[in-house]
């Protein structure tokens, strides 16, 4: 299925593979998530760089559909992972994303074919988020909690110490009319509760989507990102009481809260 930007936009479970392991591309495709990230960057070892992106470009050109995460701009491989991206105009994540002119470059690179996913992973990118919201191409933030919690000196999942940075995107992306951002990955791929966690967290922040470095994780983050039945049901009592000010549920609803209810109704789909 071809990834659109509107798909883009409403994905919720995004499924990181690595480009130097092709036997697990079908299988990363058939685990359900959202979009595929098949990653050229950090997943794959510099020895192996070209390699990994042979098969991309083998299973791009084959008709399959995927996010290319390349390698960072400046680096050695960067402007070979983004010749493969434009080849096939698959959407692009951009790692170390921080300079907006350099996100206009690439964007311009590919003549807008490739629309990019920031991701935002150090502390410049954070303070930096409105203008890369802004910038032509830009269709969705990513969080990148591994990279910049090291950057910054604290545990990748210390909800408390993130909370700026997490909330930095959200708020960029609203004031500059991009779709909610995705949030970073949860490490412990085993750990149910702790994904559970990491997801209930990200929707309270304003997150729509999160990144996943497993299929065990896809369903749950599929589901949890999804409208809440309590959710739906209010969202529809607010939808049915109309237009005018009025009381649902003992709680006064007016134009900022019917807005909200038609949103949880689109996000249901």
């Amino acid at each position: 299925m071809t990834l659109s930007r509107s798909r883009l936009e409403t994905a919720r479970s995004l499924l990181f593979v690595p480009g130097d392991r092709p036997d697990r591309f079908a299988k990363a495709a058939s685990a359900g998530a959202d979009a595929v990230i098949v990653d050229l960057e950090d997943a794959v070892a510099a020895q192996d760089k070209d390699l990994a992106r042979d098969n991309v470009a083998a299973w791009l050109g084959a008709g399959n559909s995927a996010v290319v995460r390349i390698n960072a701009p400046g680096t050695a491989w960067s402007d070979a992972d983004l010749e493969v991206a434009a080849r096939f105009s698959v959407p692009v994540m951009v790692p170390k994303s921080e300079d907006p002119a350099v996100l206009a470059q690439l964007s311009r690179r590919t003549a807008r074919k490739c629309p990019l996913i920031p991701l935002v992973e150090t502390a410049a990118g954070v303070e930096r988020a409105l203008a890369l919201c802004a910038t032509p191409g830009a269709v969705r933030l990513a969080f990148g909690n591994a990279d910049l919690s090291s950057q910054l000196g604290v545990a990748h999942d210390d909800h408390m110490a993130l909370a700026y940075a997490r909330s930095k995107l959200v708020s960029a992306s609203a004031a500059t009319g991009l779709c909610p951002p995705v949030d970073g990955v949860t490490t412990s791929v085993k750990d149910s509760d702790a994904l559970t966690a990491d997801i209930a967290h990200a929707r309270r922040l304003g997150f729509t989507g999160k990144l996943c470095i497993h299929p065990a994780q896809v369903a749950a983050v599929t589901a949890q990102f999804a409208p809440t039945e309590r959710e739906l049901r209010w969202a529809r009592a607010v939808v049915e009481a109309g237009e005018s000010v009025t009381v649902v549920d003992g709680q006064m609803v007016d134009k900022p809260v019917l807005e909200r209810a038609r949103r949880i109704l689109a996000a249901r789909g």
